[in-house]
């Protein structure tokens, strides 16, 4: 047996490379295929446990809470103890955390395993990407990224047919319980055959944002536990205590922020006017996409009466346009600006989110789905490798990955308020999902709210962004700063996460 190549000297041919490749993909498939198939299970899980909609929100955004949360702080752990170790760490976690969700006997349980996940896949997500950069040698990257991007976007697209069939056939339990034996492959592997990688002065930097993580994520969790439990408490202590609170603790954690000399999310990035402004539109955005892919999985299977698999088969139109045309989208938006495609885009996926109304007891696929989900998928080819390239266009070369990982947390915030907040905003009640003509009404209420937030991004996007932002800057986002320095958080490119929020070909984290 050879040598193993050093860490930046990795050759995509050799067999070295290949096992890389592949441990990288084995890692974030797995937080793909959970997110892809948790919404299709929604309604068996709701049933077998015998809960109510809050629960089924509950399961959701617990994951987003913790990811949305900790990803920043992911990133910086791999960059300075060491991304194979954190990258590692996070998929045993993942893969116990999925044990516990697979073999978990109430609600409660399932929620708090479901928030363990999150944690693993903020050490998860970020690192996968990181070894790519860290590993392989600079001509090789592209193709590397590249080739994980089209294997993760494969991933994605046949998540909701495993997630159905698993629903379907063994049972949702399954869906967690899957994670295991693919992380019975990942974790091998990658001790084996990756080698370890840091970045450079990571020893004498100072210490991490601890507090600012917290502060963020107890702020996020104050805000959701309010929207959640509203619709059947009112306004009551329950729901204003902790809005309160995780108001109060929001503006803390700003103050904090400011005041820190190593923040987690540092203000003076937000002083690039771009940077805010395509923040905001990702809000936007991700928002609409994070309320209507929980919604619409439940109205396929609630009020159309599809199964599990069906439901889930039933959205890949959407995945699929973005495999076929997510590179000539970039080339079109590099070529044009991100301002009209950014601002077109919006508007189609809110067209196509409008079509879904469409959709009631005994709806047809051809008739009243398929249009929807095909406008709906061509809005989101528009908008999303320009959104990506704006980013990352927006700030200086050595702050992209900070950027990034910024833009990714703030989409994955915003589906998670919009989970929690659209049905309060829908007026849903805790049992809506169990009669298919209320869920019926309260949906179709709902469409037009994500519709109406799409439709802000649109404005934004023509008032403040740029045609000329992508000219004259790097022309490869996605090369570090030095050899050594996978970005400064670990995460890079679009702000994306099956099931939480539609895909390009480079699926989560990307």
């Amino acid at each position: 047996m050879s040598e193993p190549s050093l860490p930046g000297g990795v050759r995509l041919a050799s067999a070295q490379g290949r096992w890389v490749l592949l441990t990288a993909v084995l890692g974030s498939g797995m937080a793909m295929l959970d997110s892809t198939v948790v919404n299709v299970a929604l309604p068996r899980i709701g049933a077998d446990l015998n809960a109510d909609l809050a629960v089924l929100q509950w399961t959701v955004t617990a994951y987003m809470l913790t990811l949305a949360s900790l990803i920043l702080l992911g990133g910086a752990l791999g960059d300075r103890y060491g991304r194979r170790r954190i990258f590692v760490t996070g998929v045993v976690w993942f893969a116990v955390a999925s044990l516990l969700c697979g073999l978990a006997p109430t609600s409660g349980v399932l929620i708090a395993a479901r928030a363990l996940q999150g944690a693993g896949g903020a050490l998860l997500t970020p690192g996968s990407l990181a070894l790519i950069q860290a590993v392989f040698h600079p001509d090789d990257r592209a193709r590397a990224v590249g080739a994980w991007s089209g294997l993760g976007g494969v991933a994605a697209a046949v998540g909701p047919f495993v997630g159905g069939w698993l629903v379907d056939g063994p049972g949702w339990r399954w869906v967690f319980l899957l994670n295991v034996p693919l992380a019975a492959v990942c974790v091998p592997v990658a001790l084996r055959h990756v080698p370890e990688t840091r970045e450079r002065g990571a020893a004498g930097r100072r210490g991490f944002d601890v507090p600012g993580a917290v502060l963020g994520a107890l702020a996020l969790a104050g805000v959701t536990y309010a929207l959640i439990a509203a619709p059947d408490r009112g306004a009551s202590a329950w729901v204003i205590v902790p809005a309160l609170a995780g108001v109060l603790l929001g503006v803390v954690f700003v103050r904090v922020e400011r005041r820190r000399p190593d923040p987690m999310l540092p203000p003076a990035i937000f002083a690039v006017r771009q940077f805010t402004a395509i923040n905001a539109v990702t809000v936007c955005v991700y928002a609409a996409f994070g309320g209507f892919f929980f919604l619409s999985v439940l109205q396929l299977q609630v009020v159309a009466g599809y199964s599990a698999l069906a439901a889930g088969t039933a959205l890949l139109p959407t995945t699929v346009l973005m495999l076929l045309l997510s590179a000539r989208s970039g080339e079109l938006g590099a070529r044009i600006g991100p301002r009209i495609p950014l601002t077109v885009g919006p508007v189609l996926c809110a067209a196509g989110m409008l079509l879904m109304m469409r959709v009631g007891p005994a709806a047809s696929y051809p008739a009243d789905v398929l249009p929807a989900l095909l406008v709906l998928g061509a809005g989101m080819v528009t908008l999303v490798a320009p959104l990506t390239s704006t980013v990352l266009a927006s700030v200086d070369v050595d702050r992209a990955g900070l950027a990034s990982g910024i833009n990714n947390a703030a989409a994955r915030a915003a589906g998670l308020i919009a989970v929690a907040a659209l049905p309060l905003l829908a007026g849903m009640g805790p049992d809506a999902y169990r009669s298919a003509d209320e869920f019926a009404a309260t949906f179709r209420r709902a469409m037009p709210l994500c519709a109406g937030v799409l439709l802000a991004g649109a404005l934004i996007a023509w008032l403040t962004v740029r045609s000329d932002v992508l000219h004259g800057t790097e022309a490869q986002p996605q090369e570090p700063c030095h050899a050594e320095c996978t970005y400064h958080c670990g995460v890079s490119a679009p702000p994306l996460d099956p099931g939480e929020a539609p895909h390009t070909a480079g699926g989560d984290g990307r």
